[in-house]
């Protein structure tokens, strides 16, 4: 469709206020950890390549590319060579890219140096891969940085896409990460640079960091009611914050994207299946209850799952192995942020008196956590089951490295009694290093006696966890 270029100047300025010599408003101080990995590929890419910022939409996507482009002028690029344009806005979706990229060179014609082109919402250029891989292969004086809340972003243009962007996955905020937008005022813990360090400290600092570490649990339970997106984490009421948490999941995501970008037309078939996830978070997916409660057919079902994790909602889990025996087992459901279950079932903070929702809203946001740590090594995430319906939560195969983690968040401490699906699996596979995340600070070290000496399993608190794993995604 046509759109003058009046019209997309008009955008285009609105968008690129650097154009008019003005800084860009309300932009914060603070950022995602993502922040210098996309930083370092736009100043000194280690490689010819665009980069694809994925995620769910409200988890500071679009606040990162505004950052990358201030961080750009202050190095002293030309503002002219700067573009950022979001493709969910519908002029500029019914032009197109190129009528795009013509407007802005007619309002600011090209300096010396490379163009940055920072594209929002690229699932809505046509055919995006083809265009992303012609820029690449032919363009070597523009870098380009797009954004996608869709994983069709990423399969639809695989085949043509190799070798052409750098994939940058974000989930929603660590625990680290949201006390830093808080601008709270905590103890300092000390930094690690591994988990494995941890085997080494001398009990006193177990003890240390135990009374250090106080102040952090009631942050952390507000962190799983309040979850971690950027918007609702400002948000002075929790029920507020859930009130527009479930609104971007339920209408932004469930009856507009699933319809714009896949052609959905049984929505309520759809939101039923995530209110069913939502009720089983965390939990073995059984797909045989799950057609009967919904009365849907086991194919219909399946396409909402896949639906849901390529927009970033949901995590499935395989069980530990390969072959024919993962591809008839059940999957594990995890969901995005831990948050979301309570503000979709309008729970408000009563997880937190509920002992079972609390252990499962905590082994949520532990798997987010690793995954997030974890993922750009390429790291494949199982659970395990062994005898006696023995099970581990969670399972890291980084290379030929087994790491597991059991999340036992009780007011028990986890004793031996507790870990014999862990035990297991280590002796089993001769796994020198375990973790069982638990819920008391006083619940932290090392565990002695262990059967077999040649594991050593460390108790560590979901808090302690949580934040080291986001400081060291960030500081590491």
């Amino acid at each position: 469709m046509q759109v003058s270029k009046e019209e997309l100047v008009a955008v285009l300025s609105q968008f690129n206020p650097w154009w008019r010599d003005e800084a860009i408003a309300d932009l914060p101080k603070w950022r995602r950890a993502a922040f210098r990995e996309l930083q370092g590929w736009l100043t000194a890419p280690p490689a010819p390549r665009a980069v694809l910022l994925s995620g769910a939409r409200q988890i500071g996507k679009t606040t990162l590319m505004l950052q990358a482009a201030e961080a750009l002028l202050r190095e002293g690029v030309p503002p002219a060579n700067i573009l950022y344009a979001t493709f969910d806005h519908p002029l500029l979706k019914l032009a197109g890219i190129d009528a795009v990229l013509e407007a802005w060179r007619a309002r600011e014609p090209k300096a010396d140096g490379p163009e940055f082109l920072l594209l929002d919402e690229a699932q809505f250029i046509r055919d995006w891969g083809t265009w992303v891989k012609h820029q690449v292969d032919f363009r070597k004086g523009r870098r380009i940085a797009f954004t996608g809340s869709a994983m069709p972003l990423v399969e639809d243009g695989q085949e043509s896409g190799v070798g052409r962007w750098y994939t940058i996955r974000l989930t929603t905020l660590s625990f680290y990460e949201y006390l830093q937008i808080k601008n709270l005022s905590l103890p300092a813990l000390p930094r690690i640079k591994s988990l494995r360090d941890l085997f080494e400290w001398p009990q006193s600092d177990f003890y240390r960091v135990t009374e250090a570490a106080a102040p952090y649990v009631g942050h952390f339970h507000e962190y799983l009611v309040r979850g971690g997106f950027p918007q609702t984490a400002q948000v002075d009421s929790v029920t507020q914050a859930q009130r527009l948490l479930r609104e971007d999941i339920i209408d932004k995501v469930l009856k507009r994207d699933m319809t714009a970008l896949f052609g959905v037309r049984r929505v309520l078939d759809l939101e039923h299946t995530f209110l069913y996830l939502c009720m089983h978070d965390g939990g073995l997916l059984d797909m045989v209850d799950l057609c009967a409660n919904l009365e849907v057919k086991r194919p219909t079902a399946q396409h909402f799952i896949e639906l849901l994790e390529a927009t970033h909602l949901i995590y499935r889990l395989p069980p530990f192995g390969y072959g024919k025996d993962v591809l008839r087992a059940r999957f594990k459901i995890y969901l995005a942020d831990a948050a979301i279950a309570p503000a979709v079932m309008l729970k408000g903070k009563a997880i937190l008196e509920d002992p079972t929702a609390l252990g499962v809203a905590t082994e949520t946001a532990v798997f987010k956590h690793l995954f997030a740590r974890y993922y750009a090594q390429n790291v494949r995430f199982t659970y395990w089951r062994g005898k006696k319906d023995r099970e581990v939560d969670l399972v890291a195969e980084v290379g030929a490295q087994l790491i597991p983690f059991e999340v036992k968040y009780r007011a028990q401490h986890a004793g031996l009694r507790e870990l014999k699906g862990l035990l297991e699996l280590c002796q089993q596979k001769s796994i020198d290093r375990g973790y069982v995340v638990t819920k008391s600070l006083d619940d932290f070290g090392t565990i002695a006696d262990l059967p077999d000496t040649t594991t050593r399993i460390l108790r560590i608190p979901a808090p302690l966890l949580c934040y080291w794993m986001g400081e060291s995604e960030l500081t590491a």
